[in-house]
């Protein structure tokens, strides 16, 4: 009995169609039918009752399907950690987390976690910060990293890092030292909804001071810095997600005046502590202490 029998035998099952199980496999008909024929001679048993162009599965496909998607999970399970093996690491640590804090502060503090525990494979899964604390409580995921508090029971949340925000807008403004708070507010539109947990009110904020704000939305922190650099607009942004910008001068902080900035937290994430999840937290903690 062969993998690719078995794999062959799934999609047929979910499309019923030999046809489009040879579009989803890149197969042709003539080899799904010979895929299929062979299982169900390895079997001894039919697993399809053909009708017309269509197959539908037997009470017996129906019995081995179940088996069929566990041995095809356990298998490209074993595969994975043979070519982690290959690679030289002997644990996994997966990692749930917001692109904010992928693009910020992850990297580097990853640079230095990977170096030091060259035997830990580290995976990244990017989600919307929303989604994090899902993917934790279900358990396809160790460590969660997220800019919004989780809304699930089941799991440990704790704040390991909170930092200002600050109002920026395009490098033109530095050759302006009269544009304040007032005038960077009245002159750009406000981009807006970039970060999952304080826009809503500050912008209740924004309003109450300068009712006549223009706002765009913008849902992400890179494309929201992009279109500021090209002076379409201002924005609040925790300040980790513009230090490279601010020193090349792409950006330019703005003072505030009337409205007090919020803070950005950053969230950790656990359901269960494993040997590398507590190594990663107390790295976590101690890097973010130096920040």
């Amino acid at each position: 009995m062969e993998m690719k029998w078995i794999k062959t035998f799934i999609v047929t099952a979910k499309y019923e169609n030999f046809r489009k199980t040879a579009e989803e496999l890149f197969l042709t008909q003539p080899a799904v039918t010979k895929h299929i024929k062979r299982l169900e001679e390895s079997l001894n048993i039919e697993l399809f009752e053909r009708i017309g162009n269509k197959v539908v599965l037997t009470p017996a496909g129906h019995r081995f399907l179940g088996y069929a998607k566990e041995m095809v999970s356990k298998y490209e399970e074993g595969m994975e950690d043979f070519e982690s093996w290959k690679q030289g690491y002997n644990r996994k640590l997966i990692i749930a987390t917001a692109p904010q804090i992928a693009s910020s502060f992850l990297p580097s503090l990853l640079r230095s976690f990977m170096d030091e525990n060259p035997d830990i494979e580290v995976i990244i899964n990017i989600l919307k910060s929303y989604d994090v604390g899902g993917e934790i409580s279900k358990g396809r995921a160790d460590i969660g990293l997220t800019r919004s508090h989780p809304i699930q029971t089941n799991i440990n949340s704790k704040i390991i890092y909170e930092e200002p925000v600050i109002l920026v807008g395009p490098s033109e403004c530095t050759k302006r030292s009269s544009l304040n708070e007032e005038t960077i507010l009245q002159k750009y539109r406000l981009l807006t909804h970039n970060h999952p947990e304080y826009w809503d009110d500050l912008l209740h904020e924004v309003q109450r001071y300068y009712p006549t704000v223009r706002t765009m939305v913008v849902n992400q922190v890179e494309v929201t810095k992009r279109f500021i650099e090209e002076g379409l607009g201002a924005s609040y942004l925790p300040r980790t997600m513009v230090t490279e910008e601010l020193k090349n001068n792409k950006l330019t902080e703005i003072n505030s005046e009337k409205i007090i900035p919020p803070k950005s937290s950053t969230y950790l994430l656990t359901k269960i502590e494993t040997e590398e999840v507590i190594k990663f937290i107390k790295f976590v903690k101690e890097a973010v202490s130096r920040f």
